[in-house]
């Protein structure tokens, strides 16, 4: 039996953790390789199905855990050292919806179990403490000179929006916002993470090179609308990652149609397709499309993400199977350790 997202057998892969036997009732505990799985209902009835075919048995117990494979740790760049995943958002152009992709995306995964952590690297529009509401615990330095994350719905946030005036614009030069990326990588105490979400700033620009040279980046989500005048910035931006030997995990493309309320019917007020279109002609994957949604509005400007709503709605329900999809291809490249990212400029 194979894993779905691997291709690899169970036994092979280290999924298996014990099969008990307790006379006709056999107890199978698998390790999947990210919580936030999208094949775990799957996993499950394919077990149940082939255990329960063998002579003898009458009943079948399937426990699923997760021991989730990360990045390796090189020598040479020992930064983020507890970090097993670091996914960037990434958009050629403002007001795509990339901070909205890149909460949702984190709290999702969080939601489905994960340990998750959110750098806003956006340093002149930080928008993720607006999207991410009051913290239970707000950030801070500790003793050492340690600046300790806030948290947000369970999930360890970084941003310049919690160090400056609120409303205040930050006015700074290139080396500055270097320098404080940086210490959001090297001096903030992140923990042991599953994944770090890295919301970076819209374009080509020194935050995308600086974190591009810090951390060897695990794959990048490209978030896009369907309008061309969009996706011709999004290929500028996959064109900076592919330069720098970032990996691309694939495209979403947001903001891809809005169903009426009253009448059910879908206006595609920005179009459709683009996204898809982009990923096929650049060789991609296209990783699904959010429809508009009047929930996710009102979550970013209370702070609840659409995906932590009591009841969440069409977009919520999207940028939850794209949480899913991300885990699953990061599991497949941790798997292959043959792609370690190395910056190459010319």
């Amino acid at each position: 039996m194979k894993d779905p997202a691997l291709g690899t057998d169970f036994v092979s892969a280290g999924m298996v953790n014990a099969v008990t036997v307790d006379g006709g009732k056999v107890t199978v505990a698998l390790d999947l390789t990210t919580p936030a799985c999208p094949s775990k209902d799957v996993i499950t009835k394919s077990v149940k199905d082939a255990v329960g075919a063998l002579p003898g048995v009458t009943a079948v117990d399937v426990k699923l855990g997760a021991k989730l494979w990360g990045r390796p740790n090189h020598p040479s760049n020992p930064r983020l050292p507890g970090v097993k995943n670091i996914i960037a958002v990434a958009a050629g152009k403002g007001g795509v919806g990339k901070s909205t992709v890149s909460t949702n995306l984190a709290a999702a995964l969080s939601r489905l179990g994960a340990k998750v952590g959110i750098l806003d690297a956006d340093v002149y529009g930080p928008s993720v403490p607006q999207m991410m509401g009051e913290p239970t615990q707000t950030a801070g330095v500790q003793s050492g000179n340690k600046i300790v994350p806030a948290v947000h719905h369970g999930m360890s946030v970084i941003s310049v929006g919690f160090f400056v005036e609120r409303g205040g614009a930050v006015i700074w030069r290139g080396p500055m916002v270097h320098k404080l990326l940086q210490q959001f990588i090297e001096d903030v105490e992140w923990g042991e993470l599953d994944y770090l979400v890295v919301d970076l700033p819209p374009g080509t620009s020194d935050a995308q090179l600086t974190l591009a040279q810090a951390v060897p980046i695990s794959g990048t989500v490209l978030v896009t609308t369907p309008q061309e005048v969009a996706l011709a910035d999004v290929a500028k931006a996959l064109a900076m990652l592919k330069r720098m030997s970032v990996p691309v995990i694939g495209v979403v493309e947001n903001m891809n149609g809005f169903a009426c309320s009253h009448c059910g019917e879908v206006t595609e007020i920005f179009g459709r397709g683009g996204g898809e279109r982009f990923a096929r002609e650049h060789d991609i994957e296209f990783l699904g499309g959010i429809p508009l949604d009047v929930t996710v509005r009102q979550g970013g400007d209370v702070g609840v993400p659409a995906v932590a709503q009591r009841e969440p709605g069409p977009a919520a329900q999207a940028l939850t199977a794209l949480a899913q999809t991300v885990a699953a291809r990061m599991s497949v490249r941790a798997a292959s350790r043959d792609q370690q990212p190395v910056l190459t400029i010319s």
